[in-house]
Formats: C-alpha cells, sequence, structure tokens
C-alpha cells in the first residue's frame, strides 16, 4: 500500500520540479528570417546591399547611419541609435553577419541580436536577399511587458529586414 501511494507522490513532485525549473529558465532566442526575389544580377545587388554603414540610403526604417564595413551606428526613425558590429564580412561571397553591441530598448524592444545578409543567384538570372537573425526579447524576465515580449522583439527586428529588403529591390530595380 505504501509502494502505491509514495509513487504518485514522487511522480508529481518531480513534475513540479520540472515545470519550475522551465518557468525560471531565461527567454529563448526567436528567429527572424525575410527573403525578397529581385530583378537584378547579385553584383548589383551587392553593391547596394554590400554597404554595410551605408543601410540609410537603402532601409527606410534608418534615418541615418556612419561607420564602415565593420561597424555602424544607426538613427532609426524614431530618432534613437544602435550600434552594430559585424562579426564576418565576405565579399566574395556576397554574406555579412553581424550583432547589435548594447541594446537600446527605445530603439528596438530587443536585449540582443545577431543578423546575417545574404545575397545569392535567383532564378531567371534574377537575384535573392536572404535575410535572417536570433534576437532576444528586451525584457528577459519570466513575464516581460508586451511591448518588450519575444513578438515585439520578432516583429521590430522583422519590420527592419522587410524594410531594407524592398529598398535594396527598388535600388537594384531601378524604382527608387
Amino acid at each position: 500500500m505504501k509502494r502505491t501511494l509514495l509513487f504518485p507522490l514522487v511522480l508529481t513532485a518531480l513534475i513540479g520540479l520540472a515545470g519550475s525549473a522551465s518557468a525560471e529558465h531565461g527567454p529563448t532566442p526567436q528567429k527572424v528570417d525575410e527573403t525578397v526575389e529581385i530583378k537584378a544580377t547579385p553584383a548589383a545587388v551587392w553593391a547596394i546591399a554590400g554597404d554595410f554603414a551605408g543601410i540609410a540610403k537603402w532601409d527606410a526604417e534608418v534615418k541615418a547611419s556612419e561607420g564602415s564595413t565593420k561597424k555602424r551606428v544607426m538613427t532609426l526613425k524614431n530618432g534613437e541609435k544602435i550600434t552594430e558590429e559585424v562579426d564576418e564580412y565576405d565579399p566574395a561571397h556576397m554574406t555579412y553577419t553581424y550583432r547589435m553591441l548594447d541594446p537600446n530598448l527605445k530603439a528596438l524592444p530587443a536585449s540582443s541580436y545577431s543578423a546575417t545578409l545574404v545575397v545569392t543567384a535567383g532564378a531567371e538570372g534574377g537575384t535573392q536577399v536572404q535575410w535572417y537573425g536570433r534576437v532576444y526579447r528586451g525584457d528577459t524576465g519570466n513575464e516581460p511587458p508586451e511591448e518588450l515580449d519575444d513578438e515585439a522583439a520578432k516583429a521590430a527586428l522583422s519590420k527592419l529586414f522587410k524594410a531594407g529588403l524592398e529598398g535594396i529591390k527598388a535600388k537594384a530595380e531601378g524604382k527608387s
């Protein structure tokens, strides 16, 4: 009889511990992945997208930018700044990977992110640009407010990527 009662108690305790351990676990990275097809050669597209510091020339969410192929400071439309640093810049393969250095929750509701932009040959002589990243929400606590949660971080980074891809497309296709 004791053994029969003991098993459910032990099982309940283990489930409770597992539940509390997962509730105490920090945020997980959220993925953002945007792609655009462009009717231009990869070289023409890279001439635009490869200008890491010149993002303000092709991303409508960025009011101003300055820097080099190693580091940039972006001023977003809301006037807030974000500093990003390149981890890998490879013009031969038309790609770069970078990360945010210091969070600015007024600029973007993210505590950190890293991203990669890749230009490749697309269908029918065109080009495909993929911009993807991993982002952590602005509030890394267990119960973040809505404006700093996973969805807010993903939405903000996705908006930045989509605007950039549309800007690259417009410039490369001669529509801007």
